[in-house]
């Protein structure tokens, strides 16, 4: 029984219902069939950034080759001084260092994956509140089932992506701290229709596809590539069920690319 009011007559849409069901049951099976695969990813990524973060071997390193380019520095300055001179010293206090990062390397591309994938539960939460309180107009009961279908899946990624953070002795992020969240919250507070919804949707799919597409190039980590990599294409499929309910024939496209997509200095926490 759909949880939405229900009019005389199911809003149009450019597929059937049936059409549509058999579409959001395909994207469940891809997911389903795809996504133990990401978790395995995901430990693999988890094991080696565990690796970087508390080896003490690694930050032992780090610091003697600290130490060494102090030493080196000193050693320049007593060299490029030899006249005995000694050169005085700037009265102005030297501005504070910044605070250190929380999240760096491949964690801030996990933290930013993180927080996209929070901010598109958010968008399909926010879209179920609505049609549930007849904001939206008339909501097919197959359009319903996509928007529940995406929103846990979106969890899914958010919840996988969260547990690599968490291992890492990282904070996890629960909420979407970017850039681009305040301008989708309007969007969604705007929409009156699904089509609107639908138009908000298929946006935040795409940049999402983008951004994963983005992180295949930019992760270090071989379990992270092939996360973002497993993931892309569920991401895709949703765009594409998306394009279907507007009406948009979705055209393949064998080069997704990245002009859209999120880079990590839009996730807004340090």
């Amino acid at each position: 029984m759909s949880i939405f009011p229900r009019r005389a007559r199911s809003a149009e849409m450019a597929i059937s219902e049936r059409e549509l069901s058999e579409l959001t049951r395909g994207l469940d099976d891809l997911h389903e069939s795809t996504f133990p695969q990401v978790r395995k990813a995901l430990d693999e990524l988890t094991v080696n950034l565990g690796q970087v973060v508390h080896n003490p071997s690694t930050r032992r390193g780090f610091f003697l080759g600290a130490a060494g380019a102090v030493a080196l520095g000193a050693a320049a300055a007593c060299s490029s001084g030899s006249s005995g001179t000694p050169k005085p010293s700037s009265s102005a206090p030297k501005p504070p260092p910044p605070p250190p990062e929380t999240y760096t390397g491949d964690l801030k591309v996990v933290a930013l994956a993180t927080a996209l994938e929070n901010l598109a539960v958010s968008a399909y939460s926010g879209a179920l509140q609505k049609a549930g309180a007849g904001q939206l107009g008339t909501v097919p009961p197959a359009v319903a089932t996509f928007i529940q279908t995406a929103m846990k899946q979106h969890s899914d990624h958010a919840q996988a992506w969260n547990a690599v953070l968490s291992k890492a002795g990282k904070p996890t992020i629960n909420d979407a701290p970017l850039s681009i969240t305040q301008d989708q919250v309007n969007t969604l507070n705007a929409a009156t229709s699904v089509p609107d919804v639908a138009k908000l949707a298929l946006n935040l799919e795409n940049v999402a596809a983008q951004t994963y597409t983005f992180a295949t190039a930019n992760v270090a980590d071989a379990g992270g590539i092939m996360t973002a990599a497993t993931i892309q294409p569920v991401e895709t499929m949703h765009a594409a069920i998306l394009n279907f309910i507007l009406g948009q024939y979705p055209i393949p496209d064998s080069f997704i690319g990245i002009g859209n997509s999120l880079k990590p200095d839009m996730l807004t926490v340090k």
